[in-house]
């Protein structure tokens, strides 16, 4: 069984990579794709039924996934656009709750009012991987992309503590306002404080204790699953926990690892990981239809399409109405907000409000419902929940996804134009490294460099760094194409100095230790050229 279990993840791994190379020749953003060819797997013949778990996804994907999204989150620009990101991922995610919960009451027979809480809770947060895999080579704005990427960090914690409440008022039939707003603000907080005491504990271990680039990188994997899982185990929020930890751990990176290779390590290891669980949660999410279908008790597949649609419909309305209300009304009602916010134009607007499709913590919410109330009964209404959820995910991730790029392109957005060119700001940020290096040697360790061999060559490398940016830099001002000559020379050059290397490898007259750290040199180097000409 095991062995069986294995070499289905190990095929799923590898469809997974076959198919994102597909989809990149093809066009298609990845997790579109992925679902889709899940979808269509489903329907060829003898091919096993995968089921999703609950507690799979929320304690092994969610953690590092948010960790990675935390970490590579900037700050400033997370705290720049503080109000929009807030009121997406908590407003809204309580306004579109509260309009799901009213509307399924009306429009769906049986549906009761706690029931439609549940409901609105699990398909109330877009998933910002599927929209910035779409967005990520389209002429936008970097304030769109921040936007979605705060939302995301924060929406999962809004929606999952909206559930936890909506599911314990369908189990118990006790729903008080005040206590559940005063809960909401406990569970919330109370993660924050839980993931900042672990970042912190391990920040300290990082700093200060005697650690190896392999074991700064295994004490990153497991911090988010410290933080979430504590979190958890005293009833407050777990993604609240592991996005204050990651945001704390990232603002404070450049002080964590007293390694350069550290960092290398743990960004590899870290890409690496959540490409792994974003193609596995994607291709999952197509294969779950047969089991969705399977479990619809009570409705035609037509008359529970007919409702699944119609809530689809309504999520993409209320979020738009939502961003364009929060956006603009407020400082048309008032010139103090006008004077303070940061302008957002109306084409950004709108692709936010396009770009709210919803992924696998819809889905795993859904699937966490029990299937049976405390006093013995089955749950009501959970096949449906669970072909809703199902449909909206779908119909956002493809519909949506599908059109969001000829929307970009439709709305022309002007190519955004920093006060301060790129080039001019990576020049001059490398300058003043550079001066400060050089500096720190002529002053301090003068005698130290005309004796020794090494600090000269440290010190030449250094010169040549400075030189080699200069001479990029005016390339790229006046001559593009010199800059591509000279990447195209230097590739020629390298690739040539493998060759070389790997004959000697075959010569056998070299320790294969010696030959692999000056190939990891090589790779150095060749990251060092790539960064001057992109």
């Amino acid at each position: 069984m095991l062995h069986e279990n294995l070499l289905i993840t190990l095929l799923l791994l590898f469809a997974v990579s076959m198919m994102i190379m597909l989809g990149q020749k093809l066009k298609i953003s990845y997790p579109i794709f992925l679902v889709l060819a899940g979808l269509l797997i489903t329907f060829i013949p003898g091919v096993p039924r995968f089921k999703i778990s609950a507690d799979w996804v929320f304690m092994v994907i969610l953690p590092p996934l948010l960790y990675q999204a935390a970490w590579n989150t900037p700050w400033n620009n997370f705290w720049k656009w503080k109000r929009s990101i807030v009121m997406l991922a908590f407003g809204l995610v309580l306004f579109t709750s509260c309009i799901v919960a009213y509307f399924s009451n009306a429009f769906i027979p049986g549906f009761t009012m706690p029931l439609g809480l549940l409901l609105g809770a699990i398909i109330s947060p877009p998933d910002a991987i599927a929209a910035n895999s779409v967005l990520q080579d389209m002429k936008v704005p970097r304030q769109t992309v921040t936007i979605l990427e705060g939302e995301s960090l924060l929406n999962d914690a809004a929606s999952l503590i909206v559930f936890r409440f909506a599911l314990e008022a369908v189990l118990t039939g006790r729903f008080i306002k005040e206590e559940a707003a005063v809960a909401f603000i406990v569970v919330g907080f109370m993660g924050i404080v839980t993931g900042l005491a672990f970042a912190a504990l391990f920040y300290i271990i990082h700093r200060y204790l005697p650690t190896t680039p392999s074991m700064d990188a295994t004490l990153e994997l497991i911090a988010p699953y410290f933080m979430y899982l504590v979190a958890e185990h005293y009833g407050y929020s777990g993604v609240m926990a592991v996005v204050s930890g990651g945001l704390f751990m990232s603002s404070r990176s450049v002080k964590l690892h007293n390694y350069a290779v550290s960092r290398m390590h743990s960004a590899a290891m870290g890409s690496v990981i959540v490409f792994i669980l974003n193609g596995l949660v994607f291709i999952l999410i197509g294969l779950q239809l047969p089991l969705v279908v399977a479990g619809l008790h009570g409705y035609s597949i037509a008359q529970a399409l007919k409702y699944a649609v119609v809530i689809s419909l309504l999520t993409i309305i209320v979020r738009m109405l939502w961003l364009f209300f929060t956006s603009f009304v407020p400082g048309w009602l008032s010139s103090k907000i006008r004077t303070k916010a940061i302008k957002q134009s109306w084409q950004s607007v709108f692709v936010i409000s396009w770009a709210g499709m919803r992924g696998v913590v819809s889905l795993a919410s859904a699937l966490s419902v029990p299937l049976i109330l405390n006093d013995g009964q089955f749950f009501p209404q959970r096949n449906l929940i669970l072909f809703i959820t199902f449909t909206v995910i779908l119909v956002t991730l493809v519909f949506q996804g599908i059109t969001l790029p000829f929307l970009v392109r439709f709305l022309k957005f002007e190519e955004e134009k920093p006060v301060i060119p790129n080039a001019i700001q990576e020049a001059d940020i490398n300058k003043r490294l550079l001066d400060v290096a050089l500096k720190e040697l002529n002053e301090n360790y003068t005698f130290d460099v005309a004796e020794n061999e090494m600090l000269q060559r440290f010190k030449s490398e250094l010169e040549r760094d400075l030189l080699l940016h200069s001479q990029v830099l005016a390339s790229s001002m006046h001559n593009i194409g010199k800059v591509d000559r000279f990447g195209h020379v230097t590739n020629n050059i390298l690739r040539n100095l493998r060759r070389e290397l790997s004959r000697m490898r075959k010569e056998n007259n070299f320790d294969e230790e010696v030959l692999k750290k000056r190939e990891k040199q090589m790779d150095l180097d060749e990251a060092r050229i790539y960064h001057h000409i992109h």
